[in-house]
């Protein structure tokens, strides 16, 4: 597995993860989107590797 391809799983269980939070009321949409602020930080700079 390549970096990209780990990153790519991170970011899609850290996604799955705030996007349930929000589903279940847990968190607002500004701070799911804060809370993937840096998971989309970390994919980009995989993908620039």
């Amino acid at each position: 597995m390549s970096d990209l391809d780990d990153a790519l799983e991170e970011f899609l269980r850290k996604a799955d993860a705030a996007y349930e939070e929000y589903e279940q009321g847990y968190a607002d949409a500004d701070a799911t989107l804060r809370r993937l602020k840096g998971p989309i930080k970390d994919l980009r700079e995989a993908g620039e590797a």
